[in-house]
């Protein structure tokens, strides 16, 4: 069956409006997933593992989450000449519908690389990479316009400063974009609070609970997201296993929602999943306890499957949860019972959805995945395999 398209956002959508919904840049890595290890290899040993995957990762797992959603995804990155930038370059553009038109090809540039191994529902990894051949805003130049876009905060690229030259992120916002900021672990520790001065030109600003904490010196998730609703528009804390909370002072919001009991094999990624499931909330205009649940529910989706960008679900995964949901809701429980009520807002999207949506990929260099310890087949579609030849699969979404 033909993979079909759904647009959450066709009732916003305007000859005169933005090109893309999302714009994004960052680091492209090739990851490669090794699963069901007994343990860590020792020095001088080797073991077996179960399943492998390979994927575009890095910003990747951002840009195909995003546009998984049906949010039309821009992506600025650097690539290689090597066939691992061939890959993850056909991947985001053939298989998953990302603009890679402010990207850029490298002679000579060795695409990065990470090599990631779960071992009892944690994870190990590998990496090996290069600086980027060119600047991000010597290789975007003026972004796209688009209706959000979504930024790492950093101190080496601070929005904002004073006398410092205007970022690619700064220029979007100034043509309409909405920035949605997340932060990176600070490995010194030192956690500055400068960091936040750069919120003045965000709309949302979405770090976890322990980053949260860091940055504003405070001692609770909650105490944290009232630290931060004093500088952004938007302010989420998400906090793992317990969900999220969040305050939206341009409506006068304020929400707490606990997150779908899962078990959890990989959160590799879960992050980028909860935000492109917030961002698509927010451009839809739907309430934010809707948002938070929905961002939440992609993200524990994700958290089922190995493997980053292979675990971001589509349209046609959230269709199929929603349906099992209202089924075990029907047979009574009381857990089932609310979460029918909390997610009771999906039923008037899930009708809308096509028969055969998006669903999770498992995107690799070889014909068959199997992170989840058997052989995924390649759906039967035209595409540019291995060997170039014309008509053999390639991986394509489906579900696992």
């Amino acid at each position: 069956m033909a993979v079909q398209a759904y647009d959450p956002l066709s009732h916003e959508r305007t000859l005169e409006g933005p090109q893309f919904d999302v714009f994004l840049a960052g680091t492209v890595f090739l990851d490669i997933v090794f699963t069901g290890l007994p343990a860590m290899p020792a020095a001088g040993t080797e073991i077996w593992a179960d399943g492998m995957g390979s994927c575009p990762g890095g910003i990747a797992n951002l840009a195909i989450a995003t546009s998984r959603l049906g949010l039309r995804t821009s992506l600025a990155a650097a690539f290689g000449d090597d066939d691992y930038g061939d890959f993850c370059w056909r991947t985001l553009e053939e298989q998953e519908a990302v603009d890679l038109s402010r990207s850029r090809r490298f002679e000579q540039w060795h695409s990065p690389v990470t090599v990631s191994m779960a071992v009892d529902r944690d994870r190990s990894m590998v990496t090996h990479g290069h600086p980027s051949p060119m600047p991000a805003a010597e290789m975007i130049g003026l972004p796209p316009r688009s209706r959000a876009a979504i930024v790492t905060l950093s101190p080496d690229e601070p929005l904002g400063a004073p006398g410092s030259s205007c970022n690619w992120a700064e220029a979007a916002h100034r043509d309409g974009a909405l920035i949605f900021a997340d932060v990176g672990w600070d490995p010194s520790g030192a956690w500055p609070r400068s960091l936040l001065d750069q919120l003045s030109v965000c709309h949302a600003f979405m770090p976890n609970a322990i980053e949260a904490m860091a940055y504003t010196r405070t001692d609770t998730p909650r105490d944290a997201l009232y630290a931060i609703a004093d500088r952004v528009p938007l302010a989420v804390v998400t906090d793992g296993a317990n969900g999220a909370l969040a305050i939206d002072s341009t409506t006068g919001e304020e929400a707490f929602i606990p997150a779908p009991r899962v078990t959890a094999l990989d959160p590799t990624g879960a992050g980028d999943v909860f935000g492109a499931g917030l961002v698509l909330g927010t451009l839809c205009r739907w309430p934010l306890a809707d948002r938070l649940a929905f961002a939440g529910l992609c993200a524990s989706l994700a958290v089922q499957q190995f493997g980053g960008s292979l675990a971001a679900p589509g349209w046609g995964d959230i269709a199929d949860w929603w349906h099992e949901a209202r089924l075990a809701a029907d047979h009574g429980g009381a857990y089932g019972s609310s979460l029918a009520r909390r997610y009771a807002f999906l039923d008037r999207l899930v009708p809308t959805v096509p028969v055969g949506a998006v669903r999770r990929a498992v995107a690799t260099i070889a014909r068959y995945a199997d992170v989840g310890g058997t052989p995924q087949k390649a759906a039967e579609t035209p595409g540019e395999p291995e060997d170039g030849g014309p008509n053999t699969p390639r991986v394509t979404a489906q579900k696992e």
